[in-house]
């Protein structure tokens, strides 16, 4: 039996694969198996050669294979794209003739299905059709959620997208009874008590949870679907979202926000936050809250701009002039980006300091089975006081949190000036004062580092070689450190990268050797593990070629450190 298949669906933008990977990953899970999507595709709105891995499994996935199992190539010119993941096992399938391609084709007459249901528009579901029988997928489910999918279409165009999967189902079994394929993956019912969520999504609904009630964005791939999830339930959580004019707005208009009681956040990409510097280091000296979600591609400049990259993490660490304390998290699963985007309100509230969240396309736009969210232990922390006629904003307290109050609540007066200002918040050059108030914001990094989110180990206790990886490196490594079958090695995953928790001290000092594995050219977390973890790295598996690693080339790498 077959406990694990990766489909790889190819094609140009418009073709239709998205549709494909949509019907197909919902009808397999309601089926009773565990799935596994992520996409990577060129810059373009038609044209190119775009790719979606699609893994079906009798137990929970969570990362991208390099093999493929079967390929449905909706045009011929992605075989040249994906041949360095194809082997002599990869079966080819489609449309024999349309295709002609040099290599064997496994002829599933997509193109004839869909003129026999009604027209070329049928293509997609019939692909889902031929796929969902290759797999025994519950035809009755694809029917069923096939009516849900199009219910907004007229009674015929339903039922033709109903006849076109029910000829690609049939045609799909007839490929696996008369031998040419034979997959049986076990079904596992649980599926049922799971949620099929993407990063972009899980994010969204995390900011939900933490309070957000305001969004400010400046659309920009692949950071744009938190802003539109956002956007599209705004009446459901009473949400204001707002797409401003330009990054600067969106930043500014986040602060203010905040200023005025709402919990907000602003959503960008690397050249957006390049241009939210000023905004940011107006938070640092107002001292407002302000949570920013950054989608990491690769740059400079445009650079690549659909594909992934952990290249932003010294942009975030280092945004907005001057010193101020800041916190970012940086989630390595769909169930952290929930939990960790909900903490950065409440941090950001509590500590009055800019929070990030840092994620990249690879995040956005992948999704798997997980259990439900757990709400019990998430609460929304205010933190704002009522003002009296004595209120000082900027009062120097122990800890270094000033009493937050909002315009109109109290009778007190708030000030906000992004000069440097006294406890009042007047404006002030007396050197005495400018040291007493850098020193009070500073202090915060006492109260942050008392409540850190702490890495998580993975693997054996008494490990002799450490692989320190953060963000979406995360269960790619898990699953290629456990492919490699090494015994002496563990993964430390860091869901906050800043300031480094104090709890990764003795895992960095029991390694004989430290590994960080990033998705950048200059292994940017090594060199904050030399600044603030007292430990240099022995070495550093990178890739910066725009696509995220694979589980083989990691448990290759890693079968071969010393």
């Amino acid at each position: 039996m077959i406990n694990d298949v990766t489909i790889v669906l190819g094609g140009q933008a418009g073709q239709g694969i998205q549709t494909i990977e949509f019907i197909l990953a919902r009808v397999l899970k309601r089926s009773g198996y565990h799935v596994f999507s992520t996409k990577e595709y060129m810059s373009r709105i038609r044209g190119g050669q775009n790719t979606i891995t699609l893994r079906a499994a009798d137990r929970p996935v969570s990362a991208l294979t390099r093999h493929i199992d079967i390929l449905l190539p909706l045009d011929p010119g992605i075989l040249e794209h994906v041949a360095d993941r194809m082997t002599v096992d990869t079966v080819i399938l489609g449309d024999a003739e349309a295709l002609s391609l040099d290599r064997a084709v496994l002829d599933a007459p997509i193109s004839r299905i869909a003129r026999e249901a009604g027209g070329k528009i049928y293509e997609s579901t019939a692909a889902v059709g031929v796929l969902a029988g290759i797999l025994e997928a519950d035809q009755t489910i694809l029917r069923d959620y096939l009516r849900v999918y199009f219910r907004g279409k007229k009674p015929k165009v339903i039922d033709q997208n109903c006849a076109a999967a029910d000829l690609g189902y049939a045609a799909g079994r007839k490929l696996c009874e008369d031998g040419s394929l034979s997959y049986s993956i076990a079904r596992d019912e649980k599926t049922a008590d799971r949620i099929l969520v993407n990063g972009a999504e899980a994010v969204a609904l995390g900011a939900i949870a933490g309070g957000c009630n305001f969004i400010s964005s400046y659309p920009m791939s692949p950071s744009t679907g938190v802003l539109t999830f956002l956007a599209s339930h705004d009446d459901t959580f009473d949400i204001v979202a707002e797409q401003a004019e330009d990054e600067i707005a969106a930043v500014n208009m986040a602060v203010a926000a905040w200023y005025a009681g709402a919990r907000a956040m602003a959503t960008t990409s690397g050249g957006g936050l390049a241009l939210m510097g000023e905004g940011i280091s107006l938070a640092g000296v107002l001292e407002t809250p302000l949570v920013i979600h950054l989608a990491q591609r690769p740059g400079p400049g445009t650079g690549l701009p659909t594909r992934t990259e952990q290249g932003d993490l010294e942009l975030a660490l280092y945004a907005g002039h001057g010193e101020f304390p800041r916190v970012i998290y940086a989630p390595g699963t769909i169930e952290e980006a929930f939990l960790l985007s909900a903490r950065a309100f409440n941090t950001a509230a509590r500590c009055q300091v800019p929070v990030f969240v840092l994620t990249d396309q690879y995040t956005m736009d992948t999704y798997y089975d997980i259990p439900e969210f757990e709400l019990e232990a998430i609460s929304v922390e205010k933190h704002i006081v009522e003002t009296n006629a004595g209120y000082q904003r900027y009062r120097l307290t122990e800890d270094g949190v000033s009493p937050r109050g909002v315009p109109g609540y109290g009778s007190g007066l708030i000030a906000a000036d992004s000069d440097e200002h006294d406890e009042d918040g007047h404006i002030t050059e007396s050197m005495t004062v400018r040291n007493a108030q850098v020193d009070k914001r500073l202090g915060k990094m006492e109260l942050i580092m008392k409540d850190p989110v702490p890495p998580v180990l993975t693997g054996p206790e008494d490990f002799r070689v450490l692989l320190v990886g953060w963000g979406s490196t995360c269960q790619p490594i898990r699953e290629g450190l456990e492919r490699s079958g090494r015994t002496d090695t563990a993964h430390l995953h860091f869901p906050q990268v800043y300031p480094l928790p104090h709890q990764a001290q003795g895992y960095l000092e029991q390694a004989e050797k430290v590994i960080v594995v990033e998705n950048n050219a200059t292994a940017q977390f090594g060199k904050l593990l030399i600044l603030h973890g007292g430990r240099e790295p022995d070495g550093a598996i990178l890739k910066y070629d725009g696509l995220p690693f694979t589980v083989e080339e990691l448990a290759d790498a890693i079968t071969e450190i010393d």
